[in-house]
């Protein structure tokens, strides 16, 4: 298992970490999406690492920006 941690700004309640939940939930190896529109902290967990940039486009769709941290 690897696990990834980023900074997303822009969410502001419950339909704003479903909405990146989901995005980023769709992404190939994704095992568990945790997301908190409080603190702007995801973390996603995968059977392999996965790429960066598909979790960042993932969060640009749901509305989103978001940096690794």
């Amino acid at each position: 298992m690897a696990t990834s941690e980023y900074q997303v700004t822009g969410m502001t309640c419950g339909h704003c970490e479903m909405s990146v939940r989901e995005e980023v939930g769709e992404i190939d190896g994704v095992e568990q999406v945790d997301v908190s529109a409080a603190t702007g902290k995801l973390v996603v967990t995968s059977t392999e690492p996965i790429d960066d940039a598909a979790v960042l486009a993932a969060v640009d769709d749901a509305g989103y920006t978001a940096v690794r941290v």
